[in-house]
């Protein structure tokens, strides 16, 4: 079976059926929205901490799906220090 889609035969042309993909994708979109107005009515150092452990977890997973597994603790430090640095540029 062909998990990931740079596997499939026809890779890079896709192909899908729209109308199988409106309801999930509707839902999806729905979902989204009230993860943002949950988001949104949290502390604003509360939804920094939030966005920065998902950012953390995305940088994780990702890397695991190429078979490198990194440290935690660094990824978020190196995450964090990326975002100081673009919200507060050095003078």
């Amino acid at each position: 079976m062909k998990i990931f889609i740079d596997q499939q035969d026809d890779w890079p042309n896709f192909h899908w059926k729209s109308g199988e993909l409106v309801n999930v994708l509707s839902e999806a979109r729905n979902l989204q929205g009230r993860l943002v107005g949950k988001m949104e009515s949290l502390g604003f150092e509360l939804r920094n901490e939030a966005s920065l452990d998902t950012l953390t977890l995305d940088v994780l997973k990702s890397s695991e799906i190429e078979g490198e597994f990194l440290n935690p603790d660094q990824v978020r430090s190196s995450i964090k220090a990326y975002n100081d640095f673009i919200v507060c540029p050095p003078r």
